[in-house]
């Protein structure tokens, strides 16, 4: 295992940047662990990149099976793993709270899995449809079709919602779909079969027979840490798990407010009430003087390889530090 050198790391830097903000002692267990082991196998990765990756050439024809274990844990470079540990981290928060931390950890486990089998399946179909074997050879990486059923299933569990997509408002009920054929748009060098593998697996969960499935499998109960009610958590620990929805591209409506000071949330949306708990957290604390943590980053299927829109992140991130 060799550790992975780079140069300023500054996606790990603006990554460490944001934990410090949200602050660790506010990131439940799960989503905690999960960002540490991302961040370790990118400096230490247990593979070569391109060992790691998965393909259909690779884990179906040359029974590389270890590939779908490796593949959601590495990324390409530091950008890679801020943009998608960075969305992971808000939609850990309001999921493993309302989950609880054993179920979110399983559910983790076989998001994980199954988006890499998922993808297999869909290239496997596409070269056998188009008689085309670049698809059978297309290896992807990374946590980004994780993280779309992740998406997924968050809006599934707060509809009714919007989420701004490039400045636009989309539905809840349809931004995944959106996100997904915009990045390929913005992005093509992302891997478009990768993401709408996460989209199905969500599905498979929200609307199929996957949940009843890992229930049947895990012999999970209520009093094991699963609960399909929201938890009562707005009043704990200075954190809710709202705000889960960010996957880069969210942003609050025009003329969104906050009353952090507020004796009680009732009047505030779930997002709000994230926020509000937060700065209330980082009052306790004793940090009054610290501003709003920034919007959400980028989406995480950036394409890393245009420079020049690379450029424009780091001097924007840049400036924000220097304020």
């Amino acid at each position: 295992m060799q550790r992975r050198q780079r140069g300023s790391h500054l996606g790990l830097l603006l990554l460490g940047s944001q934990l410090m903000q949200v602050g660790l002692d506010n990131i439940p267990p799960v989503t905690l662990a999960v960002l540490g082991l991302n961040v370790y196998l990118y400096l230490f990765p247990a593979a070569p990149l391109m060992q790691a990756c998965v393909s259909v050439q690779q884990a179906y024809w040359y029974k590389d099976w270890r590939r779908l274990l490796l593949s959601p844990l590495h990324h390409a470079d530091d950008w890679h793993l801020y943009f998608n540990m960075a969305s992971f981290l808000w939609k850990g928060i309001r999921l493993e709270r309302r989950l609880g931390g054993a179920w979110f950890a399983y559910l983790l486990s076989v998001f994980s899995l199954l988006t890499g089998l998922v993808y297999l399946l869909v290239e496997a179909t596409l070269t056998e449809l188009t008689q085309d074997q670049s698809y059978s050879m297309a290896c992807a990486v990374g946590f980004s079709g994780v993280l779309f059923a992740l998406k997924v299933l968050n809006n599934h569990y707060h509809p009714g919602g919007v989420t701004y997509v490039m400045g636009l408002p989309v539905s809840n009920r349809y931004a995944s779909w959106a996100e997904l054929v915009l990045i390929h748009i913005t992005s093509p060098g992302t891997s478009f079969v990768g993401h709408l593998s996460g989209i199905l697996v969500g599905l498979l969960y929200t609307a199929g027979p996957l949940k009843t499935i890992m229930k049947k499998c895990a012999g999970f109960a209520a009093s094991n840490g699963y609960s399909s009610r929201p938890s009562a958590y707005y009043t704990s620990a200075g954190y809710s798990g709202a705000h889960g929805g960010y996957s880069g591209y969210d942003r609050h409506a025009p003329g969104h407010t906050t009353n952090p000071s507020a004796p009680h949330m009732g009047g505030l949306t779930e997002e709000e009430q994230l926020e509000a708990a937060i700065r209330n957290s980082l009052n306790d604390r004793g940090q009054n003087n610290r501003r709003d943590a920034p919007p959400a980053p980028p989406p995480y299927g950036f394409n890393l390889s245009d420079e020049a829109r690379a450029e424009e992140i780091r001097q924007r991130r840049l400036r924000r530090f220097d304020s």
